[in-house]
């Protein structure tokens, strides 16, 4: 490895990224382009053929919903039979037949999850190489303990896209472990509690003096920070149906405004009693603007998601099992992830360890840090650690009758070999197709085929008189190789089940030559097209509270308003940034006496409650907005 060369950690998350890299001896968290330090999970399309990625993107998602893609993570390696419940919960379009692997539309482009997750750890290494000064071509990059072979090999093939040598894969808590125990001396028994935007992980290890050792994994893939959120959005949508007779879930506009009000609403819960939502001009009908205005109480959101809180017992308590350890045995519990804020998930985590839980690290960064960690083991900085990962589930091949043989069982220490002989089912066979699976399941049909392969050539002989090995070989990746040999004629067939992210080795150079070819030029372009799109989007917003309650704005207001919505109009159109911005600030200020205007004519027809509580709270009003203040961007 070149001198001064990093190998940087990466924690990939549903909702959000964070990178981190060794530096003097400990992991630092390196903030990205716009000064924070963690990065949303979402990618943008514009019409302009532009790609927004994190911050920028998340804050045009509400008028750009259909190419503004997120939660990508939970399309990773996966066929569409296998997500059908999680595509019904994005805007954006899923394309593919059943059994095909998942793509994502965004305009005319067709795209796979490893390709948008690429443009997001693309970001990350920018940020890295900014902090740096130098380039950076290595990462360990983090994922969910419960992620199968298709979703792991998916996650490399998503670093490879963005020019980044995948050193390891490795499972968010463990990595946590690191971040929380690379200090400790002695022997402790930790459980890693990860409740994700998308995904929970349990894992209990052994920490003892530099040795990571996992016993058990458990978790559930469908479960997480978004199905807190989801929640809580139809909570109040069913609310505000009742009240007004409008379903907000039906307006796509309206539903992702909403969305970022319930998540807002959800993080102030965490150290707030109540909290309010303020939503002025969500909707409209025919009697004019809607405004929606609710207090929820801490008390009342527990109740909403305690089924969901509740579920986190059961992967506590499987793992427990296999790790044949009584809670008490444990010494710390380590959280992580965004959800475990929630007070009532702590007090859960409290009655069943009797214990709370070490708030010691912060539960964003910690996996980010002991990937970080982990780059400095690979990169030889760091000296004494030796991490201990297991694969988390069974895997097999089937054999006579769709039984599923188990050759590793699940909670294998990897990296792992391990080889057992068949022989045939018929005689005379000269031929046998060796089908891989991953699972716990007792018949190979309720398990996940990860490939096959045939193995030929095998001389003419009764049943059951042929030897054939057959070899797993697991990486310390958690990916695997299958290798199937006749010990008669010594034939030999190997398979890398690398097929399961559903790009091929060309795929892939392709796709990493785009985006480096394309990255210094979607660097310069970034400040043009956030500038031009805040601007589109206030017009557009403008424009359509103009349409819709165009009866309620005098001629006076609507003339310099529709002036100052050409001007942005015509400057987003050039690439002279400081005129698009000047438009924008010109159309901000003609729009001010447009929403005095509205909210007089909504006083006037009965509506002066809900505007006297929008005027007492306009602080909280302009924060739910994403792009501008509220009076202009929400109507």
């Amino acid at each position: 490895m070149a001198a001064g060369e990093k190998i940087i950690g990466i924690d990939l998350g549903t909702t959000n990224s964070v990178v981190a890299v060794m530096e003097g001896g400990e992991a630092k968290v390196i903030p990205n382009a716009e000064g924070n330090r963690t990065t949303p999970s979402v990618v943008a399309f514009t019409d302009k053929g532009d790609v927004l990625v994190g911050e920028p993107a998340r804050r045009q998602a509400v008028t750009n919903p259909k190419r503004t893609i997120y939660s990508i993570k939970r399309f990773m390696g996966r066929r569409h039979d296998e997500v059908k419940g999680e595509e019904k919960m994005v805007p954006y379009e899923i394309v593919g037949g059943d059994t095909d692997y998942v793509k994502v539309k965004a305009g005319a482009e067709e795209m796979t999850p490893p390709e948008v997750s690429a443009k997001t750890l693309r970001k990350l290494k920018e940020a890295a190489e900014s902090y740096l000064g130098h380039k950076v071509n290595k990462a360990v990059i983090t994922v969910p303990a419960y992620f199968n072979d298709a979703q792991r090999q998916a996650t490399k093939d998503a670093g490879q896209i963005a020019g980044l040598e995948v050193a390891r894969i490795i499972n968010e808590p463990t990595a946590a472990s690191l971040a929380y125990g690379l200090d400790k001396k002695g022997q402790e028994t930790i459980c890693v509690f990860d409740l994700g935007g998308g995904t929970f992980d349990v894992s209990i290890l052994e920490v003892a003096d530099g040795v990571f050792r996992v016993i058990s994994t458990n978790g559930d893939t469908h479960l997480g920070g978004d199905d807190f959120d989801e929640a809580l959005i139809n909570y109040v949508a069913d609310q505000f149906q009742k009240d007004q007779g409008i379903d907000l879930r039906k307006d796509t506009m309206a539903l992702q405004r909403l969305q970022e009000a319930c998540e807002k609403a959800k993080k102030e819960l965490s150290s707030a009693q109540s909290t309010d939502l303020n939503l002025p001009f969500i909707t409209a009908d025919a009697s004019g603007p809607k405004h929606l205005q609710m207090s929820i109480t801490r008390v009342e959101f527990e109740k909403l998601v305690d089924d969901l809180i509740e579920r986190c017992r059961g992967p506590v308590l499987k793992a427990l099992e296999d790790a044949k350890l009584d809670p008490s045995k444990i010494d710390e519990v380590v959280l992580v992830g965004g959800s475990t804020r929630i007070p009532k998930v702590r007090e859960v985590v409290k009655k069943i360890f009797g214990k709370d839980p070490h708030q010691g690290v912060n539960p964003d960064e910690v996996v980010a840090i002991g990937a970080a960690i982990q780059g400095g083991v690979l990169s030889g900085e760091v000296q004494d650690i030796l991490l201990l990962d297991v694969t988390p589930l069974s895997l097999g091949i089937e054999t006579l009758g769709g039984v599923m043989t188990k050759l590793v069982e699940r909670n294998t220490t990897v990296p792992a070999e391990r080889k057992q002989v068949f022989s045939t089912a018929d005689d005379n066979q000269q031929a046998v197709t060796v089908r891989v699976f991953q699972g716990e399941r007792e018949m190979c049909a309720d398990n996940r085929l990860l490939g096959q392969f045939n193995l030929d050539g095998i001389p003419p002989a009764p049943r059951g008189v042929p030897q054939i090995e057959v070899k797993f070989d697991i990486d310390a990746n958690g990916i695997l190789s299958v290798a199937a040999k006749d010990l008669g004629s010594g034939k030999e067939q190997t398979v890398t089940i690398e097929q399961s992210s559903g790009l091929s080795d060309e795929e892939i150079e392709r796709m990493k030559k785009d985006g480096e070819a394309n990255a210094a030029e979607d660097k310069k372009k970034r400040e043009l097209v956030e500038a031009r799109n805040s601007g589109e989007a206030l017009a557009y917003s403008v424009e359509k509270t103009l349409k819709e309650q165009g009866d309620k704005v005098k001629d006076s207001d609507r003339q310099p308003i529709e002036a100052a919505i050409t001007k942005v109009r015509e400057a987003a159109k050039t690439d002279d940034l400081s005129a698009i911005k000047s438009a924008t600030d010109a159309l901000q200020q003609a729009s001010h006496a447009m929403s005095e205007a509205m909210y007089k004519s909504a006083a006037d027809a009965g509506a002066a409650g809900a505007t006297a509580s929008a005027e007492a709270t306009p602080d909280a009003a302009e924060e739910d907005a994403i792009d501008a203040e509220f009076e202009v961007k929400e109507g």
